[in-house]
């Protein structure tokens, strides 16, 4: 899968990936649950049938995240349910063969429906087919509706299409849906919803070695946004240190008790290390951490002491909760 950061140069586009244009959805596929994937399965279908490469046009940041950030009121902001790097892995196996990750400035907020067609979807990539979903709003404002894309595509050469909305057990899939759930911690719901347990990737990186210090071996990751979906304490499973996942316990937040600097970061204590590892071969590896059951929100301990104990149990609990899930 190709990655591009910006409308790709023509010469790229042209010699490397889709001399004959492509067929395109856009989102921000945050999450890329069940609802993404029924699109992009009919995405690659459509495109396999053309002849034209599935691509995904996406935005960094969410758009919402944009416009809070220019109104002073950040809290407006969606919570993050992926990183760029986790949804771009989500993308590709779902076998997009592009992505186009545009930067959601002022000159992009202001481009008129018109505009974003001309500049973006014809010029930009050469669409012949686009899909949407049922709500899709484009342009300055969020002027263009699908009726504006269709007669947009009509004159522009490229197909249309619509997907309605993808449901489970009722209930429409959609981000929403899936923040509401790790806000509430149901993370049985919310694996539903994604169709696969909530997890986050990442490079293990070097920390201050204070879990040493507890007893506490921890797998160090940044979360890249400051408001992640989901934050506490949980029972999870590392994969991509050995053979197997290794069972664990992970704190998924901003440490309020050593730091509370605003930082959001995932740390994992593996409760089976594999002693091949030895102590220090974890760092600079690429894991994924599931975060399975979520055991309590994150506690400000009043010492490093009752932070160490408050991490036993947490340990306690999440041998507990392995042991009954068999």
């Amino acid at each position: 899968m190709q990655v591009f950061r910006g409308l790709p140069r023509a010469s790229v586009w042209e010699n490397g990936l889709a001399a004959r244009g492509c067929a395109l959805t856009i989102g921000n596929f945050d999450g890329v649950h069940r609802g993404h994937q029924a699109m992009l399965a009919l995405l690659t279908s459509e495109a396999r049938h053309r002849g034209l490469p599935a691509c995904v046009m996406t935005f960094e940041p969410h758009p919402r995240d944009f416009f809070s950030r220019k109104l002073g009121k950040p809290e407006l902001a969606p919570t993050r349910i992926s990183t760029l790097r986790d949804s771009l892995m989500e993308l590709r196996s779902c076998g997009v063969d592009a992505v186009v990750v545009l930067r959601f400035d002022d000159a992009l907020a202001s481009l008129s429906p018109q505009d974003f067609v001309d500049r973006i979807l014809c010029r930009g990539l050469g669409a012949r087919y686009v899909l949407v979903g049922d709500d899709f709003r484009f342009g300055a404002k969020r002027a263009g509706d699908y009726a504006m894309l269709d007669a947009a595509g009509g004159a522009g050469g490229f197909a249309v299409a619509r997907m309605l909305s993808y449901e489970v057990h009722g209930q429409r899939v959609s981000s929403s849906a899936v923040r509401d759930a790790l806000a509430a911690g149901d993370m049985r719901r919310a694996a539903d919803l994604l169709g696969r347990p909530y997890a986050i990737s990442g490079h293990v990186l070097h920390g201050r070695k204070l879990g040493r210090e507890l007893g506490f071996r921890t797998l160090n990751q940044r979360f890249g946004h400051a408001r992640p979906a989901a934050m506490g304490i949980f029972v999870s499973r590392v994969h991509g240190l050995g053979d197997k996942p290794l069972p664990a316990v992970s704190s998924l937040g901003v440490r309020p008790t050593v730091e509370d600097a605003g930082r959001v970061l995932l740390e994992t204590h593996a409760l089976e290390w594999p002693a091949a590892l030895g102590t220090d071969a974890a760092y600079g590896r690429c894991v994924r951490v599931e975060l399975l059951h979520k055991l309590h929100d994150e506690r400000r301990y009043e010492s490093l002491e009752a932070l160490r104990a408050g991490i036993d149990q947490d340990v306690v609990d999440a041998r507990a909760w392995f042991t009954a899930a068999g």
